[in-house]
């Protein structure tokens, strides 16, 4: 049964003339559900066990078509896992300590001199939101853990 109300997302989605079937709707619920990233595989582990009729291509379809809405966006991690996150989350790096797996948010602002620097001197206009930078956080190097 459909919900009484329309989530942000899926009015979004209407909106656009885009058609809301009861599948796109709970990978909607799914993403909204979370602060922060989720993977397929999360999404799928959520929703599977109450609707076994939502597979992995579906929810794959229905991301890409979030983001060609403008309504998601995706980052690539270190491990090769693609994260979703809403976006009106605004705009962040990711940093994934390689040794512990902890995740921070890094401002694109931090990083824009380097978008900045790569345009001027390669004439090429980078995308800085859709991967993480590794390394080693600040807990790991105080116990000693070296890049």
């Amino acid at each position: 049964m459909r919900p009484v109300s329309l989530s942000k997302l899926s009015e979004s989605l209407r909106e656009q003339g885009y058609r809301l079937t009861l599948q796109r709707e709970i990978i909607i619920e799914a993403v909204e559900a979370v602060h922060g990233h989720i993977s397929v595989d999360d999404i799928y582990q959520q929703v599977h066990p109450r609707f076994p009729q939502v597979n992995l291509s579906t929810i794959y379809r229905t991301l890409e078509l979030l983001e060609q809405a403008g309504l998601v966006g995706h980052s690539h991690f270190h491990d090769g896992a693609t994260k979703w996150h809403r976006a009106g989350e605004g705009h962040h790096q990711h940093l994934v300590c390689e040794r512990c797996g902890a995740e921070s948010e890094l401002e694109l602002s931090v990083v824009a001199p380097l978008a900045t620097e790569i345009r001027e001197r390669y004439g090429f206009a980078a995308n800085l939101g859709h991967f993480a930078i590794t390394g080693v956080c600040q807990a790991c190097l105080k116990k000693g853990e070296r890049p």
